[in-house]
């Protein structure tokens, strides 16, 4: 195929994605008005419901803003030689290909960045703020923002700059070396995340004794699952949301709670909770998820392989030489198509995983408790209890609240 069609069919992918997202979420709110379902009624009162719709549409409105922004960004730069530019900025600066990929991507993602920021922080400091959700402050917005794109740097600057030295040594075949090296960091991330990456945004400290670690202690032991390391988070000075999540493996292994969901359970219901990231351990959901995340990078990275080395894929973002950077953009369009298979193939099976995880703690603690923690976790997070069936499947990785209710009761 020439850059013609190349360029050509980049263009409908990123027309077509947007038509689709855009319908699937007026699909979605359209259900906004929708009554509260029977099984649900616990869950808001009927100003507290409003607040909710409020919220969701709010959140609708802004969304339909910033894609729309996305959108024609994008196609700006395609049309009108954004890529090129760029490209020609970078070899300013020097000959080496692994260099100028540096400059190009640093260019693109920090100028990305910095381009979105406003809505971000107008999403932040208006929109969760006015719904009663933000806990951060300017100062560590921005603090945030300068971590993310130092650590992005870094770790992004490496892979990006091994997987052209890979290119540069064994051509087509450097998929296998980036393949291994992924893999790597993937274990590293998953064993090591919250001891590397955690304490960079956030403050953990080992939960206190008391009550609440003994009676985790108390159900960890009776299914027998190690548990040396349960730590708290703080994550309440950033938002008033709640959550917990288990990772690492072996001696690595913890479990974190949110501040905010200690302060919003009992601790039956914390401890339903856990029983519930339990479940997904004893199921080997975290392995499964790990080891098919590998596979899908090693199979991406193999068709990678033959896009990089064709001219007409670097040529078609406008660039006027062909190179590893610029067919690495075009591919990842090009790519989307199969990402958007595969991201619904794993959300399916997420969320047939989030019911095996919520009848491993029915059947080992209770289904009570985990029952009254998902409604007030859900109407904490002022959650859409009534999603279109579409939105859920194209964006749900856990099942809607009424339909884990159900599943717990029968």
């Amino acid at each position: 195929m020439t850059n013609d069609v190349f360029f050509y069919l980049i263009i409908a992918i990123v027309s077509l994605q947007f038509i689709i997202e855009t319908t699937v979420d007026y699909l979605n709110a359209k259900r906004y008005k929708d009554p509260v379902p029977k099984e649900l009624n616990d869950v808001f009162d009927a100003e507290e419901y409003q607040k909710s719709q409020d919220y969701k549409a709010t959140n609708y409105k802004f969304g339909l803003l910033t894609s729309s922004f996305s959108l024609v960004l994008t196609l700006s730069f395609l049309i009108f030689g954004g890529f090129g530019y760029i490209d020609s900025l970078a070899r300013n600066f020097s000959d080496n290909t692994i260099i100028i990929a540096l400059i190009f991507f640093g260019i693109i993602m920090i100028g990305s960045d910095i381009i979105t920021t406003p809505f971000s922080y107008y999403s932040t400091f208006v929109i969760e703020e006015k719904f009663g959700f933000n806990k951060s402050t300017p100062k560590l917005f921005f603090a945030d923002k300068l971590k993310g794109w130092l650590m992005t740097s870094i770790l992004g600057g490496v892979i990006i700059s091994l997987f052209i030295w890979f290119f540069n040594w064994a051509g087509t075949n450097f998929w296998i070396y980036a393949w291994v090296l992924m893999a790597a960091f993937a274990l590293i991330i998953n064993l090591f995340y919250s001891k590397l990456i955690v304490p960079l945004f956030n403050k953990q400290t080992p939960l206190e004794e008391g009550s609440l670690k003994t009676k985790i202690e108390a159900y960890a032991h009776g299914v027998g699952f190690e548990l040396n390391n349960i730590f708290v988070i703080d994550g309440s000075k950033r938002s008033t949301k709640a959550n917990a999540y288990f990772s690492g493996f072996g001696k690595e292994k913890r479990v974190t709670l949110y501040d905010t969901l200690i302060n919003d359970l009992n601790e039956d219901e914390i401890v339903a909770v856990l029983a519930h990231e339990v479940g997904h351990y004893k199921r080997k959901h975290i392995i499964f998820n790990l080891f098919s995340s590998i596979l899908l990078t090693g199979f991406t990275l193999f068709v990678l392989s033959f896009f990089v080395t064709t001219p007409e894929v670097s040529l078609a973002i406008g660039v006027t030489t062909p190179s590893f950077h610029a067919a690495l953009i075009s591919f990842g369009i090009l790519y989307t198509p199969i990402s958007e298979i595969t991201g619904l193939v794993m959300n399916m099976l997420s969320r047939k995983f989030e019911y095996q995880a919520d009848d491993f703690a029915k059947n080992t603690f209770s289904a009570t408790p985990l029952i009254t923690s998902l409604k007030k976790l859900s109407k904490n997070s002022l959650s859409n209890l009534t999603p279109h069936p579409a939105y859920v499947f194209m964006h749900y990785s856990h099942p809607p609240l009424i339909a884990r209710i159900k599943n717990l009761k029968a």
